[in-house]
């Protein structure tokens, strides 16, 4: 595992963003862990998190990008984060660019998108913080090929979230990144995985964060809602 992933797993829980225990999620299950990015509340924290973005980004998809997209609420401030790192970090000047819950009809920047106005010929990243279903990208998909002027004019390159929770989505047997892949062609992934965060903090570490009991709380969860890839 490469060094800044195993950083940014510590970073995760000393944010209080990462957290072991009994959660209920969105889906009704119930998860020994949980993943919230609005953990992540002040400046050095954000330039940090835009880091681990901006390393990650780099890693799987390259300097071949022109927008960051992040989705509202959540997205937003990474998509903003991992541009300004990415410039620091690769000397590439890559825009920001978001969604508005509701539309805006007044100004020049009416209309519902935040930001940079996507164009053809853009190549398109769409971060995100965590995703169990994938049903975000079913919104945020034809937000963004409304915006092209023909089918294909505007390219997504892909999705990346902060955490792979690799857990079936609902209605399937593979995971929710897995999902996205097969149904839009793009490539989603993740800075780090479960299985990652498990290697991290129990099999190498000290196991005070995943204790035996927590590990076998896992175990029993992946063992009922663990994907097939």
């Amino acid at each position: 595992m490469e060094q800044y992933k195993k950083e940014f797993i510590d970073f995760m829980v000393s944010c209080g963003v990462l957290k072991f225990g009994s959660f209920t999620l969105k889906s009704g299950r119930q998860s020994p862990f949980f993943m919230n990015a609005g953990g992540y509340v002040s400046g050095g924290q954000l330039a940090r998190l835009g880091e681990y973005y901006a390393r990650a980004i780099h890693d799987n998809f390259g300097d071949d990008i022109d927008v960051f997209f992040g989705p509202a609420y959540k997205g937003i401030p990474l998509a903003v984060a991992a541009a300004i790192a990415y410039s620091r970090l690769y000397g590439k000047e890559i825009r920001y660019c978001a969604d508005r819950k509701e539309e805006k009809d007044h100004g020049a920047d009416k209309g519902s998108i935040l930001g940079y106005k996507i164009k053809d010929g853009d190549r398109v990243l769409i971060i995100e913080d965590v995703t169990t279903s994938g049903k975000s990208i079913d919104e945020v998909y034809p937000k963004i090929k409304a915006m092209e002027s023909a089918p294909g004019a505007i390219t997504i390159v892909g999705e990346i979230v902060s955490l792979d929770r690799q857990e079936r989505a609902p209605d399937s047997d593979k995971s929710a990144l897995s999902t996205i892949t097969e149904k839009y062609g793009f490539p989603a992934r993740a800075i780090v995985s479960m299985e990652d965060v498990v290697r991290a903090l129990y099999t190498e570490g000290s196991r005070t964060l995943i204790t035996e009991e927590i590990k076998a709380q896992l175990d029993a969860y992946y063992a009922e809602w663990g994907c097939s890839r």
